[in-house]
């Protein structure tokens, strides 16, 4: 929910006593526990490390998070893929699909080849 337009938007005092002055070379990673602060246009260029509860993100800021907080670029959950073992055995598939040889050609004359690449005929080109 955004904050009322009467109050402002909330940017931590520290946070921009830290950058204030200094150029984004030569600031490095400003860390930070300030989840809530929105990214100002001062702040551009610059790269904080925000604090997800375990350890600090680096967060890159650019034109476009203007107007965003600082903690919606630092995922303080991680996430498990869903699915079991049918996820593990569409992953397996796909990796065994990506380690195949990609030559068009080969593809193309296994198919040909092999029994799948071929179709049972049709009504129509029995007539």
């Amino acid at each position: 929910m955004s904050r009322s337009l009467k109050k402002g938007p909330y940017i931590d005092e520290r946070l921009l006593k830290k950058i204030q002055g200094k150029k984004p070379e030569e600031a490095g990673v400003v860390k930070t526990w300030s989840r809530p602060a929105t990214i100002t246009p001062e702040m551009i260029g610059f790269v904080f490390g925000v604090h997800n509860g375990k350890n600090f993100i680096e967060v890159a800021v650019t034109e476009e998070m203007v107007g965003h907080r600082l903690g919606e670029f630092s995922p303080t959950t991680k996430f498990t893929r869903h699915g079991g073992r049918m996820q593990r055995e569409l992953e397996a598939a796909q990796t065994a699909a990506a380690s195949a040889p990609t030559a068009v050609g080969a593809t193309a004359a296994k198919a040909a080849e092999s029994p799948a690449g071929r179709t049972a005929p049709t009504k129509e080109a029995k007539k």
